[in-house]
Order: C-alpha cells, then structure tokens, then sequence
C-alpha cells in the first residue's frame, strides 16, 4: 500500500512529514510557498493518520520502508526531507536506511534520542470524543465536549483538524487511535545506536521547547555528521505553525 500525498508545485522534490496526530495537510500553507520556489512538495500522510492506510503494526522501520515505497512509485531518486516531531524520527530513519535517496535533510525539534511517553491526556481526550456520539454531531460540540481533557485551543484545533463527515449529521476521526494508543511507548523509541548520515542535515529546534537540549548535540553531531542545529527564539515544538515565516527563511537558506 502507498502512503497518501498532496503535491504542490513543480520541481525539485521535497517531502514534508508531519508529527504525531497530525496529517500532511497541515504543511498546505508552507509548503505553497516552497512550490513558488521551485520545489514540487509532497505533503505525505504517514500510516495510521490523515487519508493514508490503517494497519495493525507501526515502528520506524516500517514508516522509513512506507516512505521508500512512496518514492518508488513516484519515481524519485532524490529528495530533501523535511519531518517534524514523529515525522522528523521517520525522516532521521529514512536518510540512514537509504541515503542514496536522500540530498538534504531537515528535522524539526526532535533529537534522535529516546522520549518518554507524554500524551496520555490528549490521547484520553481523542479516545473519549471518538465514542461520544453527541460531541461527534459538529465541531463546534467535538471542541467543547475536547476542553474539559485539553485546555490550550491551539492543541485542540490542531487535533480536531483530524474530524471528517462519515455522513451527515456524525464526525469520525481520521487517525487510527486504537493502533496508536496500543503502540505509544513506540513513539518515543531512539534510532539504532549505529545510526549514521553524512549528508547536510539542519535541526531547527524551538527556543521555548524542551525537546531537543544542550546535552543532546553530542548525539546529533554523531549521528549525523554534517549537521547544523539553529534555534527559532520564542516558540514551542510546533515552530512551523508559530513563526513560519522564519522556519520558511530558515529552511531556505539551508536548501
């Protein structure tokens, strides 16, 4: 099965993977403005979320292998990779297992490390919502009835972006949340400790974000040879939605 995609523009081909719960869509507004500059973007949905397959089974290894497939059938034999969060662990992967594929590669406040589990609330929340048959009649009840597990709208309308009309009058989630809570500690595995990529990598981390810390660069600069690490000041670990015109600069200057 191949993974779902939007593109956007013509020319060099660029892939964005978005993070955990999210969907390719919610790169449409970047990903625009790297197609007026020549790139023809792929904005790919990962297994288990936005329109792309459901399956039993999830790791690394195998959403590297989705994206290995997706670029057979697409004919591509040279990409810059662009991955977020989640999407950013698949993309650090996928650069390693195939770097043949890969020109340029750039990861979005995630370290190659091991992460915690920290999404029980959120996932509780989804959970929830997914069988509540009242708050699924409109979003407007879904955002409401989703308050009372998670309080920052941000995170809420980021999470609610995942609602479709199964048919009229009954919401339905696009992630496969079974799978997903089934599969959490998963989330937040390291790459293999012989993990290693030559190629020119840029890390952009959020200035107010705790994902990627000082003590982290030894094993960024280890792994990951030719790798600059630059700081987006006064944002959190979603630094493209909250300044995307210096994460656009940003990436820019790096391709």
């Amino acid at each position: 099965m191949i993974l779902h995609s939007n593109i956007i523009g013509e020319g060099k081909p660029l892939i964005i993977l978005h993070g955990f719960l999210g969907m390719g869509d919610n790169w449409k507004t970047l990903a625009r403005q790297f197609g007026e500059q020549g790139y023809e973007v792929h904005l790919v949905d990962q297994r288990n979320h936005g329109r792309s397959f459901h399956s039993d089974d999830f790791s690394y290894e195998l959403m590297a292998n989705d994206l290995k497939n997706y670029c057979t059938e697409k004919n591509l034999s040279s990409v810059d990779v662009i991955g977020h969060s989640m999407g950013g662990k698949t993309a650090m992967l996928f650069a390693v297992k195939y770097p043949e594929l890969v020109s340029k590669l750039i990861v979005a406040d995630i370290a190659p490390k091991f992460y915690p589990q920290h999404h029980q609330t959120i996932l509780e929340g989804l959970e929830a919502l997914s069988i509540n048959q009242e708050a699924l009649k409109g979003r407007k009840e879904a955002d409401v009835f989703l308050s009372k597990y998670i309080k920052e709208i941000g995170v809420r309308q980021f999470l609610l972006k995942n609602l479709y009309w199964v048919e009229k009058g009954i919401l339905g989630l696009r992630v496969n949340l079974p799978v997903l809570i089934y599969n959490i500690e998963r989330i937040g595995e390291a790459l293999p400790a012989d993990s290693y990529f030559e190629k020119p990598t840029l890390f952009l981390r959020g200035g107010a974000s705790n994902y990627i810390q000082k003590e982290d660069e030894d094993t960024i600069f280890s792994a990951f040879a030719k790798a600059k690490l630059e700081t987006i000041p006064n944002v959190g670990h979603w630094l493209h939605a909250e300044n995307p015109k210096q994460f656009y600069s940003e990436v820019m200057a790096f391709l």
